[in-house]
């Protein structure tokens, strides 16, 4: 009582006394200063909201950069090229992202993102509480908005860079929807190393859309963005696993999830989606994207999809490419101690052109192979490939067939530098072959001769018209060595040739997209790529001979042998082809359903060590072939179209209609008008002689004499026959009877001569550093029953027997030979001139 009586407590109640009423003053002020404190930040936030210009991404939504997904034909990921900002990314629709990973965001990162205006003051006043009880950051404060502002405008971490992310997040919800907003965070934020928005991590993390996660994955996902790295599942799950059980446990505390469902997701282990081999078909990715296949394989007109394209799905299928990858590898190494640097392989479905694996070389990142050129897509000597196509048109605008014979004997063809001597790969001459066996057994004299007979003009016209349009120079630059691939074509294009010939010839381009998402601002919904119109170019009873023929076995064991690389447990059609100077070998062919072309060789032009296209390029044709097999089951060809074709019965020397005196004959498939207008052999005679010398009898008494089957050649070929020993009709007449009826050495009636070398227009060039005479052999050809005949050189005649041939000493100057023959036609004059 007395403390309170002192003078010091008296002075005490008389200020308090003289200040209560000025109490209720000061809590005004101190109240309106608390305010105008609180409120005065937002205030400025508010106007440096209205001052802070939209990011541009918002503003112009089509500039996108996003990453380029690439898929094979079943859907599969072949592999993600990043986008500029080396991220990879996929922009998602909202409506296409799924309610799960929304609802794990929300829980994980903004609970009242609903009804914030972009800050959230009650998320910062938390934030602040918290760091002052526990002196450390336990929560943060940002809201899905502020974070997609600091994805768009990177800023220090700084009260001034806060404050700019805060201000830019209000002026977004000031001019986007809160679905928007969310559409934005999901796609830009980083949802891992390198990945940029959901999508892009749902498929790289779960290989699958993000629609499709289980709320476990969802809410992996959604714990992502607070730590891109820390949570990176690459590096160990059990941070992740962590967080994500966190999140799910916010989730059912917000009532985003049931108990039952966060039970079941927390659970589930974190399962990541296996790698593929990384590679994807670079080759063909690279290509497609840059355009080099060209406008209707690419499937996006003339400009290249690079930069344009958020997802391709290719045609190929990814577990046939893949095969295919190491088929070619161990080809390579396989034949590394015989020059062989690289291998290239293309497969293509034939009813619609599809490419179904496409191997550029055996290994893009083998420097020292170059491995990085596509073999696929370069230009190389096709060698004997081309023949079948020269046969078809042949067959087409000359008259030939299947049965045709054709000379296979030493010709010479002149040229702009001289002359062109074709020769056979076995170094032998075969005489007269049938048009099956010359292409089935790939002799080149006769696919030569038969180039002379049509003219390089039409047969490189037919080549561009099925798609080899790299042979673009003139005729004469290539002249009849074309039917030998004197020329350069695409491996690509190549097998598109004979994929038309199994197509019946419907030439068809071939197709690597089947559907593309372009880059919009909608997003870039899927459209499918239509198939290219086919056009016929070959005549359809022609090609389905010509497969016949390349089909054919027993056909190609005279240089192939049994059991060569061609001979697989199912029908195929198929050719092989060596350029000069063993630099190139290919084997291409072709099921009803596939076409396979292969190229062995060195993308430097190096030779390999004596490689064919049947030991170096076949085996590798084979395997594939096989693999592809897997996809399409093999079946047998569709048989001739009996309205077309007919099977019908030939003599197997000359091709045409057997007589009795044929003593060998096979069955042949020929157009039904050539089959009805086969000629009888004139290549079989029968012929009186005297069995005991096995001259002609003449008038020897019938006791002696006997009937003999012989053969009979024409000038071109009656060389050859008297050399390979065949059984010609004797020309002299037995002296033990009298002569012939007629006289002696009589020829047959059309009985033809003609100048075998020089060929007509041949140029020769006297070396004058050799001091010897310097000649060329004249030759002529000339049918049985001729004894004698004459060279007429420059008007001067030149008797000649027996082989008939001269050699002739140069005179510098023009010059004009013809040949002669009692009882013969004389063949036409042949100019040639030395210089």
């Amino acid at each position: 009582m007395g403390a309170l009586s002192s003078p010091g407590s008296g002075r005490a109640r008389r200020w308090l006394a003289a200040a209560r009423p000025r109490l209720p003053l000061l809590l005004r002020r101190a109240a309106r200063i608390a305010l105008a404190l609180a409120v005065a930040p937002w205030l400025l936030l508010a106007v440096a909201a209205a001052l802070t210009k939209l990011p541009p991404e918002l503003a112009a939504p089509e500039e996108r950069a996003v990453s380029t997904v690439l898929l094979d034909r079943h859907g599969t990921v072949l592999r993600e090229l990043r986008a500029g900002d080396g991220a990879r990314a996929r922009w998602l629709p909202l409506a296409e992202a799924g309610d799960r990973i929304q609802r794990a965001l929300l829980a994980a990162e903004d609970r009242r993102f609903a009804v914030h205006p972009g800050v959230d003051p009650l998320a910062i006043a938390r934030a602040l509480g918290q760091l002052a009880a526990e002196r450390r950051v336990v929560s943060g404060a940002s809201t899905i908005t502020q974070q997609l502002a600091r994805a768009l405008v990177p800023r220090p971490r700084t009260v001034r860079g806060k404050l700019g992310e805060m201000a830019l997040a209000l002026r977004i919800e000031a001019s986007l929807s809160k679905r928007e907003i969310l559409e934005q965070y999901l796609n830009r934020v980083a949802f891992g190393p390198g990945l940029r928005g959901v999508e892009a991590a749902s498929r790289f993390y779960f290989d699958k859309p993000t629609a499709d996660l289980s709320l476990a994955e969802a809410a992996a996902l959604a714990s992502m963005p607070r730590g891109p790295a820390l949570y990176d599942p690459r590096r160990g799950a059990g941070p992740l696993e962590r967080r994500r059980n966190r999140v799910l446990d916010r989730m059912l505390a917000a009532g985003l999830a049931g108990e039952a469902e966060v039970a079941r997701a927390r659970a589930e282990p974190i399962a990541l989606a296996p790698k593929g081999s990384g590679l994807g078909a670079p080759h063909l990715v690279r290509a497609v994207l840059g355009g080099a296949l060209g406008p209707e394989a690419g499937g996006s007109g003339a400009a290249p999809l690079r930069g344009r394209a958020s997802s391709i799905t290719l045609t190929i299928d990814r577990g046939l490419q893949r095969e295919i990858e190491v088929l070619a590898q161990q080809t390579v190494r396989g034949l590394s101690d015989r020059d062989v640097g690289a291998a290239a392989v293309v497969v293509l479905e034939n009813a619609t052109g599809e490419i179904l694996a496409y191997v550029g070389s055996h290994d893009i990142e083998d420097a020292a192979g170059l491995g990085h050129n596509d073999g696929v897509l370069a230009l190389r000597q096709p060698g004997s490939a081309l023949k079948p196509f020269v046969y078809e048109l042949a067959m087409e605008q000359l008259g030939f067939t299947a049965a045709t014979v054709l000379p296979d004997v030493e010709l010479s063809f002149p040229t702009a530098d001289g002359s062109y001597a074709p020769r056979n790969y076995d170094g032998r001459f075969h005489g007269p072959v049938r048009l099956r066996d010359a292409l089935a057994s790939s002799y080149n004299v006769p696919a030569v001769w038969t180039a002379a007979a049509l003219g390089p003009e039409r047969v490189l016209a037919r080549l561009r018209e099925l798609g080899l349009g790299s042979l673009d120079r003139e005729p004469s630059r290539y002249g009849v060595a074309i039917a030998l691939g004197d020329g350069e074509v695409r491996l690509l294009d190549l097998a598109n040739a004979y994929a038309t010939l199994a197509r019946g010839g419907v030439y068809l381009p071939v197709r690597a997209v089947r559907a593309l998402a372009l880059v919009s601002p909608a997003g870039g919904p899927v459209s499918d790529v239509a198939p290219a119109r086919g056009a016929r170019v070959l005549d359809a009873a022609r090609a389905r001979v010509i497969v016949d023929i390349l089909a054919d076995d027993k056909a190609r064991i005279a240089s192939f042998g049994e059991g060569s690389a061609l001979d697989l447990p199912f029908p195929v059609a198929a050719k092989t082809g060596t350029s000069k100077g063993f630099r190139d070998n290919l084997a291409v062919g072709f099921t009803p359903d596939v076409t396979v072309a292969v190229w062995v060789g060195n993308f430097d032009g190096a030779p390999m060590g004596g490689v064919s296209g049947i030991t170096g390029a076949g085996p590798l044709f084979r395997d594939a072939m096989l693999a592809a097999a897997r996809v399409r089951p093999p079946r047998p060809f569709d048989p001739p179209d009996p309205e077309l074709l007919a099977e019908v019965e030939v003599c197997g020397l000359s091709g045409m209609k057997p007589t009795a005196v044929c003593p060998h004959r096979r069955r042949e498939l020929l157009p039904r008008a050539d089959a009805a207008s086969l000629a009888p052999c004139d290549m079989h005679e029968a012929v009186r002689v005297d069995r005991r010398n096995g001259l002609r009898a003449g008038a020897c008494p019938g006791a002696v004499v006997e009937e003999r089957v012989f053969e009979r050649y024409d000038a071109e070929l009656t060389a050859w026959a008297r050399a390979a020993g065949r059984p010609v009709a004797p020309e002299e007449a037995s002296p033990l009877c009298g002569p012939l009826p007629g006289g002696d050495g009589v020829p047959p009636a059309g009985a033809r001569v003609r100048v075998a070398y020089p060929p007509d227009g041949a140029r020769f060039v006297l070396d004058p550093s050799v001091n010897s005479q310097q000649a060329i052999r004249l030759r002529a050809d000339v049918p049985p029953g001729v004894r004698r005949a004459r060279f007429v050189l420059d008007g001067r005649p030149i008797e000649v027997g027996p082989p008939f041939s001269l050699d002739w000493p140069l005179v510098a100057g023009a010059h004009r030979l013809r040949v002669e023959a009692d009882g013969a036609s004389a063949g036409e004059e042949i100019a040639f001139s030395v210089e």
